[in-house]
């Protein structure tokens, strides 16, 4: 059992060992990252993988466009393949304010360098030929965007972080967290109490209750979203790009030889389970009927449900604690955590080390629904 650390990172998804490589890179001492089962076993391993820069808040797109730096170099640096495959994301605008609303996004992504465009529905058709075109009247495409394989990217910045000095418990559970005054002293776990002046909470769904152990209010729901995965599809384009159906939020991309194929459902509850159904394929079935009839002649073989952390405004918390130190979180990503988990890693090292980070990230402080000052992210998948 480790007695002290530095630094306690919860959570050992993609955010967590993010930070913990982020921190053990720049010569932090003692960073200890907890995970109460095996690495990347909770969100990270049941996301899409999708990489992108498509966002409609200006700090979501500069957080994904520098996390696409990240993923392009991540074999390089970790030597840890994340079979990345930069195929572009391209959005399917089926009414005059989706077009709108996207007209005025990709604007600010191409003011910060993001290569994104609108096109018309004869060129999404041929980027994407399993998709029908009716009432379609346009999309969004970025060609720098694409997906990759989340576990791998988990790995590789825990073996990195290891190669750096931080320490990796897996199978231990953080059962409280101690304070005197409004100074954390130390972290209990199941395997004994660390002696630490510091936590990070990195803990996705369950961060609330993490939060709560040290009287701070991390606003995160869970609520369950399923993928299903299909049989080899004869004649896929190589560079099928991840497509969305914005209206319906039905999206498809490449895995292996077959689909992947999600979308959200909209009579799903906040909850943990985790367990799979078949109540929202009837939906699935309709999205696909319309925008994507060629999908439903295609045997699923397989599937998994996952959780999303959401928030009321469904975008990130990053920040610290102002009402207990040091106490920091990023958490509450609401679909786009994996993605953004580089550029965050960087975010929060600096925090923790009195930097200014390559972006401010103060307007996504947990502070802000009681001040009234939610900052929505629109393009959600």
């Amino acid at each position: 059992m480790i007695a002290r650390a530095g630094v306690v990172v919860i959570g050992g998804g993609v955010m967590g060992t993010s930070i913990a490589c982020h921190l053990a890179r720049a010569g932090v001492r003692d960073v200890v990252l907890i995970e109460r089962d095996e690495l990347a076993a909770g969100s990270t391993s049941k996301a899409a993988g999708g990489v992108r820069a498509q966002f409609s808040d200006e700090l979501n797109i500069q957080l994904g466009a520098r996390s696409l730096e990240a993923f392009g170099r991540f074999e390089e640096e970790t030597g840890q393949h994340i079979g990345l495959h930069r195929v572009g994301y391209l959005f399917l605008l089926s009414t005059p304010e989706e077009v709108a609303s996207f007209e005025a996004g990709v604007r600010l992504q191409n003011s910060l360098g993001v290569p994104s465009r609108m096109i018309d529905p004869a060129e999404a058709r041929r980027l994407s030929p399993l998709i029908s075109t009716d009432g379609l009247l346009a999309a969004a495409f970025s060609p720098d965007d694409g997906h990759c394989t989340p576990e791998s990217v988990v790995h590789g910045y825990a073996a990195d972080a290891r190669r750096h000095g931080a320490r990796i418990l897996r199978h231990t559970e953080v059962t409280g967290i101690e304070r005197h005054g409004d100074t954390i002293t130390a972290v209990a776990t199941t395997l004994g109490r660390i002696a630490t002046d510091t936590v990070i909470c990195a803990a996705g769904a369950w961060s609330r209750a993490v939060g709560a152990m040290a009287g701070v209010d991390l606003p995160v729901r869970p609520l369950r979203r399923q993928i299903a995965v299909t049989e080899p599809v004869e004649g896929l384009p190589p560079r099928l790009p991840m497509t969305i159906d914005f209206t319906s939020s039905l999206y498809f991309h490449s895995e292996g030889p077959g689909l992947l194929v999600g979308m959200s459902d909209p009579d799903e509850r906040p909850g943990f389970a985790t367990d799979t159904h078949d109540r929202w394929i009837p939906r699935l079935g309709a999205a696909m009927e319309h925008r994507a009839p060629a999908l439903l002649n295609l045997r699923r073989t397989g599937g998994w449900a996952g959780l999303y952390e959401n928030t009321p405004d469904h975008n990130a918390l990053i920040g610290e604690a102002t009402s207990v130190s040091r106490f920091l979180y990023a958490t509450g990503f609401s679909g786009h955590g994996f993605l953004q988990g580089p550029a965050v890693g960087e975010v929060v090292r600096d925090l923790y080390l009195g930097r200014v980070p390559f972006v401010d990230v103060s307007p996504l402080s947990a502070g802000r629904f009681a001040a009234d000052a939610p900052r929505p992210e629109a393009n959600l998948v």
